[in-house]
């Protein structure tokens, strides 16, 4: 199917009102609220693990990395390649895997191309079955590093960390876990990731629920049967709810639809879904594969998404369809060139014209086709690609429940209620995806304290200060593995290896010159932290014309939400930068062993 064979006439002044309104009805003055799952421990218990006693570890090790998901897998990789030995990693999952751990819930599968996507395939001599792997194979993947590399026997799971905490005398981490370890860490790296804590949302009644209900991350087969691939086999008379329509709903809905007697899909806000096309790897694809390849595929699809066209799209998918539209523009006329941002946003509003005619032909019922169209660009909410999604709608035991962008009412013992109606429901399952703007600690599960004792949650109170994203001022040795303040691709493991290389360089070249401590001076941290807010504007402008979702704080969009925005010159520039910092070797923008320590004594 082409994406730019043929160009609609659109009115772009109109698309932009229709915009503005759809994103207004959704708007509320704070953002939405959330509850803590914690709070519900059925909710957020892990199912797929059982957690036996252990003895309590009292150790002392080089790096401690939090987190064992493909940040974790690829940070300790790439330590290991350095030469550093004592590693330990805290997972709170029952095994390596972090999102792909908990996502099981059936259909479950990547929506970037598993080629550049799984990481670390060279190095473990693996390439995935199809071009968008699921979940078993993902999840058996992150396993296979683990093993290649070593990890399991440095890895601490079901096991949470509950406090960090710097010892400035020893020029150490402090570790506490719930499962009673202590132990010492010359350097701690956050790899939590952004998709770690299951998001609740903040709905009256919620825990009132008598019917079944969990959430998406922690699938309950026990109750519907079946598997990831398997049909469920027990929701044949039961009446099913599943509230969020973001990518896990696109996944899993279909599957629910085909077992359930009856399924209720409650959505605030329909996303752009598109042709997914997966297929099995092809072989004599594969034969062509030439040293090198992944790293050289996951660089071209980054570039392409983030307009550096001096590559041809290798990927070409529903990824990389605008890049694909504006170089087919500039192909037939060059002198198009400063007009890129133009260019862009005209085949944005061309591909989205193209997503809701779709919509159109497939549903037939036409208002709940009219329901299910997204109005807004592209990126404003993470795209999502399934070939059955759409048709879904016309089976006659499932019916969309269009809360136009207010969400569900109120939740009683035996029902969800959308504008005074009451939808009878025997199960409810919370579709509703991850918390990625609460506070960090929130987050993290834990407290984090640093020189003097101070609480990070403090200092980030009014927003992320950070060198390069990955340090913090007052925190030394440590690393925060995240978007936030620095490179951001959809293929988030393309700059978690980025990251990951860097650690794993500091580390090293402070092992070899014998440094204790690194940190960001305050210049460095106050110098970064200005270039991501005066480099954000364009993107701020952008995410205000967007409907609430993550990507711009539920429409929330405060100096904070600014402060914690990826690099503005994009991930194909903050990737050379992190090169060219390498390169230099003198540590720019750190202070090393003890500096700000001994200058707060000299200040006391």
């Amino acid at each position: 199917m082409s994406d730019v064979a043929e160009r609609p006439v659109i009115d772009i002044e109109a698309l932009r009102a229709r915009y503005r309104v759809e994103r207004d009805r959704r708007a509320t003055p704070a953002g939405r609220t959330y509850l803590d799952i914690t709070g519900f421990k059925e909710l957020h218990a892990d199912p797929y693990s059982d957690t036996s006693a252990r003895a309590a570890v009292d150790d002392a090790v080089d790096v401690l990395i939090v987190g064992g998901g493909f940040g974790g897998l690829l940070t300790a990789a790439r330590l290991r390649e350095a030469g550093v030995e004592r590693i330990r990693i805290v997972e709170v999952g029952g095994d390596f895997g972090g999102t792909w751990y908990w996502n099981r819930y059936p259909g479950a599968a990547c929506d970037i191309e598993s080629y550049i996507y799984m990481p670390l395939l060279e190095e473990t001599g693996y390439l995935p079955t199809e071009r968008y792997a699921k979940a078993d194979e993902i999840r058996a993947h992150a396993r296979r590093i683990g093993e290649h590399f070593g990890l399991y026997d440095h890895a601490l799971f079901s096991t949470q960390v509950t406090s960090l905490d710097w010892d400035g005398a020893a020029a150490n981490w402090q570790v506490a876990t719930d499962r009673g370890d202590r132990m010492t860490a010359k350097f701690v790296v956050l790899t939590t990731g952004p998709l770690n804590k299951p998001k609740l949302p903040a709905i009256p009644g919620i825990e009132t629920f008598a019917g079944h209900s969990f959430h998406t991350s922690r699938w309950d087969y026990a109750y519907t049967g079946g598997s990831n691939t398997a049909p469920m086999t027990k929701l044949g008379d039961k009446r099913v709810g599943i509230i969020g329509t973001g990518a896990t709903a696109i996944q899993c809905v279909p599957p629910l639809a085909a077992a359930a007697g009856h399924l209720f899909v409650f959505q605030r806000t329909p996303s752009s879904v598109d042709y997914r096309g997966n297929a099995p790897t092809d072989p004599a694809w594969a034969a062509s594969l030439t040293p090198g390849w992944q790293q050289r595929r996951m660089e071209n699809f980054t570039k392409q998404m983030a307009g550096v066209f001096d590559e041809a799209d290798e990927v070409g998918d529903g990824w990389t369809v605008l890049a694909r539209a504006v170089r087919a523009r500039l192909t037939e006329d060059p002198s198009l060139a400063p007009r890129f941002m133009e260019l862009l946003e005209t085949a944005d509003f061309e591909k989205m014209v193209s997503v809701r005619d779709n919509i159109g032909r497939t549903v037939t019922d036409p208002a709940t086709a009219e329901a299910l169209k997204p109005w807004f660009s592209l990126f404003c909410k993470r795209p999502c690609f399934h070939d059955d999604y759409l048709g879904v709608f016309n089976r006659p035991n499932v019916t969309l429940v269009d809360t136009e962008g207010r969400g569900v009412e109120r939740i009683t013992p035996d029902a969800a209620i959308v504008g005074g109606k009451a939808y009878a429901l025997d199960c409810l399952i919370f579709a509703t995806g991850f918390e990625t703007s609460t506070d960090f600690t929130r987050r993290a599960g834990f407290a984090m304290n640093g020189v003097g004792g101070l609480p990070l949650a403090s200092k980030w109170r009014n927003g992320m200060t950070t060198l390069h994203g990955l340090f913090t001022r007052g925190f030394p040795n440590a690393f925060f593995v995240s978007q936030a303040q620095a490179g951001m691709s959809p293929n988030f493991p393309h700059m978690l290896s980025e990251q990951a290389r860097h650690i794993a360089h500091l580390v090293a070249a402070c092992r070899d010159a014998g440094i204790a401590t690194v940190e960001p001076s305050a210049a460095a941290e106050a110098e970064w932290t200005q270039t991501i807010v005066a480099t954000s504007g364009e993107r701020l402008k952008f995410l205000e014309t967007c409907t609430p979702g993550y990507y711009n704080g539920e429409g929330n969009v405060s100096p904070q939400v600014a402060q914690s925005l990826p690099y503005g010159a994009g991930p194909v520039a903050f990737i050379e930068l992190l090169r060219q910092w390498r390169a230099g070797g003198d540590f720019a923008g750190l202070e090393r062993d003890g500096a700000h320590a001994r200058n707060q004594e000299q200040a006391a």
